[in-house]
């Protein structure tokens, strides 16, 4: 039986509630087909984040790694096919702390591709009528730099790992300027994606890019 861990970020920016970490609290212990997930907490924190994360990994010795964040603005499940090596935060973060243009990792390469087979679990959510689409940029806040910094602990590894953006929750946009997705939906991507990820060896070959 394989293990797969799915970690979720804590509220952060003012908000009460962080989608993440409320679907990630839904799926601990659910059972895939042939693996099961374990699950942990990440705090919105420079550094901190990755810690929380690594200790996970090395605490439960997965085969598979999924972090998952919050993406307000986005109307679809999104793996993210890149990370890259810079923190430049907008806001700051949960303890303050706001780099502006600063390496993730001093010397480390400027960029490191998920390892998941993002276009597999795309086609798996949109296959059961599920709004999923790859994207190409994590950003450069918390998210970035926590698929960044576990994607290069794991570099020497057989662990594979990538980022997955979730949108808004239902009853977080209540101005209607941001789309939202249910709790209910997110939970069952994330689910379709995880069976997804250990169905898949390799990912599949089918376009998932865009033109701009």
């Amino acid at each position: 039986m394989k293990t797969l861990l799915i970690t979720g970020f804590e509220p952060f920016g003012g908000d009460v509630v962080n989608p993440a970490l409320e679907a990630v609290k839904r799926l601990e212990g659910y059972q895939l087909k042939g693996a099961k997930i374990v699950t942990c907490s990440v705090p919105v924190v420079l550094h901190r984040s990755n810690e929380a994360v690594i200790k996970a990994i090395e605490m439960n010795k997965p085969d598979h790694v999924m972090t998952v964040g919050q993406a307000g603005g986005r109307n679809a499940i999104t793996p993210e096919r890149i990370a890259i090596n810079i923190d430049d935060y907008r806001i700051p973060d949960n303890d303050g702390n706001q780099p502006v243009d600063q390496k993730v990792v001093e010397g480390g390469p400027d960029a490191y591709f998920s390892t998941l087979p993002i276009k597999a679990m795309v086609k798996a959510m949109q296959d059961k009528g599920i709004p999923a689409q790859v994207s190409n940029t994590a950003g450069t806040y918390v998210c970035n730099h926590l698929f960044y910094g576990v994607q290069h602990y794991l570099r020497d590894t057989n662990i594979n790992h990538g980022f997955v953006h979730i949108p808004l929750m239902t009853g977080q946009s209540l101005n209607g300027q941001s789309p939202t997705m249910s709790l209910d939906t997110i939970v069952e991507g994330l689910a379709i994606a995880a069976q997804a990820i250990v169905d898949n060896d390799k990912d599949i070959n089918v376009g998932g890019g865009t033109i701009c």
